[in-house]
This record gives C-alpha cells, structure tokens and sequence, in this order.
C-alpha cells in the first residue's frame, strides 16, 4: 500500500476509461483476431492515461469494424 501512487482521476475520466477497457476486452475475447490487431490492442490497454487520441480512436474503431464484419461473416456461413 505504502508504493501505490494515487490517480486523480474525476468520474468522468473513470467512466471513459472503463468503456475503452471494456472495448479493449471484448475485441481480446475475438478467437479469430489477428495478431497485428491484437498487439495493437495491447498497447492500447497499457496506455496511462484516461482517453484515446484521435489516431487512437480510429485504430480501435477500424479493429471493432473488421471484428464486426468477420463476426457477421461466421454467422451467415
């Protein structure tokens, strides 16, 4: 307890955070996700800050397309 740093984070902050982890942990639960968009998530969960920058935002957002549609695909097949 004596080594833990304190994060002053607001609610708001917290609230972003855990819905980016929680984007991050359902794209991780994907058995058929490349290994390209897996490292991408990975660094994207050890960021330590509470948001994405823009760049940041687009990559996951074109990782949860790609899942989406692949899901899509494995449904109808």
């Amino acid at each position: 307890m004596n080594h833990l740093k304190v994060l002053n984070y607001s609610d708001a902050e917290c609230r972003q955070m855990e819905q980016i982890c929680d984007r991050i942990q359902r794209l991780r639960e994907n058995k058929n996700l490349e290994d390209a968009a897996r490292a991408m998530l990975k660094c994207l969960g050890e960021l330590k800050r509470p948001y994405l920058t823009n760049v940041e935002e687009k990559l996951l957002g074109v990782i949860e397309r790609e899942c989406d549609k692949n899901d899509k695909h494995t449904y109808e097949a």
